[in-house]
């Protein structure tokens, strides 16, 4: 791509390209995110976020350290609401249905959209209480034998259940770090969620590690939303569909993955990912 001329850095076409209606996802939108502002306290983190998210696909946020991205990840199962300076507009609708309405309940969302942090956080609990917790308490099983089958079925899913088959009521601490992570998503996966939002939880594993998280998300994306915060552009080319660039608190712009990498429309984009900056 030839470099654009300073003017073509600050147009104002340029900045409406990164609007989603200029480049509607591919397939069926599951989210979609209308004027999104953040605030800690005094301080604004998010500006006018709008973005649509497909179902059933990755879609990687790129961005240099405190642009936003994963403060706009947490905006999607409320995350923020636990940090009490916290303040967010606009709205997140998942399946048309705004997150941030009053009447949904924080617990259900959740439960719907699942979260995997950047440090596995296993419970201390053994391998089979640590996935049957969240069914149990959402009451998704009538028995024990419906509970040993979802912990089977989501273990088999996270790619762990033939390494811990015959440990499960060891503790899930005394697993590697790559398993607890894939634990955690077996966790996640057990509620039946929609959507799963992942926020770098590659940058703790080592490569063979974060390899198999890597076909993990890969076998994933049929069945869920999968929204993944990631330091590693290598990483977002490998495991999603579609990319987002965050930069100063501002979405500049989305696209399929191929078009970000090989023809960005902006050139913060394009300086950001030929290491520029960041």
């Amino acid at each position: 791509m030839p470099p654009a001329s300073p003017d073509d850095s600050v147009s104002a076409p340029v900045i409406r390209t990164a609007a989603p209606q200029a480049q509607p996802p591919i397939g069926e939108i599951k989210i979609r995110a209308k004027d999104v502002n953040v605030f800690y306290g005094d301080k604004q983190a998010l500006f006018d976020v709008n973005i649509d998210i497909a179902a059933k696909s990755v879609t990687a946020f790129i961005g240099p350290s405190g642009c936003g991205k994963s403060t706009f990840l947490r905006c999607i199962n409320r995350m923020n609401d636990t940090i009490p300076t916290a303040k967010v507009s606009g709205s997140i609708e998942i399946d048309g249905n705004d997150v941030n309405l009053k009447s949904v309940d924080p617990v259900v969302l959740r439960s719907r959209v699942g979260m995997v942090f950047q440090k596995p956080n296993p419970f201390p609990k053994t391998i089979f209480e640590n996935v049957a917790y969240g069914p149990r308490i959402h009451g998704l099983a009538t028995g024990k034998a419906e509970l040993e089958a979802i912990v089977e079925s989501s273990l088999k899913k996270a790619g762990l259940w033939n390494e811990v088959a015959d440990r499960l009521h060891q503790p899930g601490t005394g697993l590697s770090g790559g398993q607890q992570q894939r634990l955690v998503i077996a966790r996640a996966i057990a509620v039946g969620p929609e959507v799963i939002l992942m926020d770098e939880p590659c940058s703790a594993l080592d490569p063979i590690a974060t390899a198999k998280i890597e076909e993990l998300i890969d076998e994933l994306r049929s069945q869920f939303c999968i929204v993944i915060v990631t330091h590693s552009m290598a990483q977002a080319a490998r495991v999603s569909q579609r990319t987002a660039f965050f930069h100063l608190g501002k979405l500049v712009e989305a696209g399929t993955t191929e078009e970000m990498f090989t023809n960005p429309r902006d050139t913060r984009t394009q300086d950001y990912i030929t290491g520029r900056f960041g």
